[in-house]
């Protein structure tokens, strides 16, 4: 890759998309990649999800970015691919809609659609958050589950009429679009990493929940109402906080908001812009089992630190379930020749 980014941004060679990815969506990835053979056979399952009808549709229709067209989107899709040490700059297509989003989608040959309702409420550094986000799914391979969660969905739609099938379904599909709302905190720290600029990742995610009035809204009093959000009230705030939850893949704004200052507080951001992280290299060593954990001792911290009564009522249920987890993969570690 020969260009450069339009400013001096920290490149991170070889960079492992485990640097920035969510304890508990590093530790599902984990475990899928060690599945030989599992993303074939997710392909194969997609049936009408094609990548390539999909590319031609989004040809046909939209505005695939070049050096020509939308030139200022271009650039910043070879800075994030330059940043995070891709082989390849994904295709980026802008799409009439005024609809603020924004996807990455494909496994073999994955691009980028971006809205122009997107492109309307974001200024020039809160766009390259989000491309630097959509760059981090496809580093990471997200589409791998996201494809799962759509087909499991519409099964569970066709099963309905039966009682048991859909409860269970609809129970890994509940588990499905935890994992989802997981890695969209992962590529928001990805996507921080592209951009490299903390005030105008959270202005972006701040944008989502209040529009373009930024001169109306401030970080510090929307990290104040994830407080009161938190804190929930009392155990019915809680209860519906959960129910609110059911069917969403996008964690609220607020959340969102909030998880990303907590991370680069942390000192991860600036230990990974130092040059401390994982190199892709490395992938095939980690250990199922260690992931498990780490995802485990995540989600403690975040019980522990939730000020939610509700939260405080199922810690028990909640610390069982994750003990059992951590049990069925140390015994799959095992089988496996402690390989994990």
């Amino acid at each position: 890759m020969t260009t450069t980014p339009d400013r001096n941004r920290v490149q991170l060679p070889g960079i492992s998309s485990r640097a920035y990815e969510h304890p508990a969506d590093r530790s599902a990835l984990v475990a899928l990649r060690k599945l030989s053979g599992f993303d074939t056979v997710l392909k194969q399952m997609s049936g009408l999800i094609s990548e390539r009808r999909l590319r031609l549709m989004y040809l046909a229709s939209a505005v695939r970015v070049s050096e020509t067209q939308f030139r200022s989107v271009y650039d910043m899709g070879r800075d994030a691919a330059y940043t995070l040490d891709l082989h390849r700059i994904p295709e980026i297509y802008i799409q009439q809609d005024p609809q603020v989003q924004a996807k990455a989608i494909g496994f073999d040959d994955p691009f980028i659609v971006v809205t122009t309702g997107l492109l309307n409420l974001m200024n020039e550094e809160e766009q390259r958050f989000v491309i630097g986000h959509e760059t981090a799914h496809i580093l990471s391979g997200h589409a791998v589950y996201r494809t799962m969660l759509d087909i499991l969905t519409r099964l569970a739609t066709r099963v309905a009429w039966i009682p048991l099938g859909y409860i269970g379904l609809r129970a890994i599909v509940a588990g499905l679009e935890e994992w989802y709302r997981k890695s969209e905190l992962s590529s928001d720290r990805g996507g921080l990493l592209v951009g490299q600029d903390p005030e105008a990742a959270k202005r972006a995610l701040m944008k989502l929940a209040g529009g373009d009035y930024t001169h109306e809204m401030n970080i510090e009093a929307f990290l104040e109402q994830y407080q009161e959000y938190d804190t929930a009230g009392d155990l019915r705030d809680g209860f519906l906080k959960v129910l609110n939850l059911l069917g969403t893949t996008h964690p609220f704004a607020v959340v969102r908001v909030a998880e990303l200052d907590k991370w680069q507080r942390s000192g991860e951001y600036d230990r990974i812009i130092g040059g401390d992280y994982p190199r892709r290299e490395d992938d095939p060593n980690a250990r199922v089992t260690d992931e498990i954990k780490a995802a485990a001792e995540s989600y403690r911290a975040s019980w522990s630190q939730s000020q939610d009564p509700f939260i405080g009522v199922l810690r028990d249920v909640a610390e069982g379930a994750v003990n059992a987890g951590e049990r069925i993969f140390n015994r799959f570690s095992r089988r496996d020749g402690g390989q994990g």
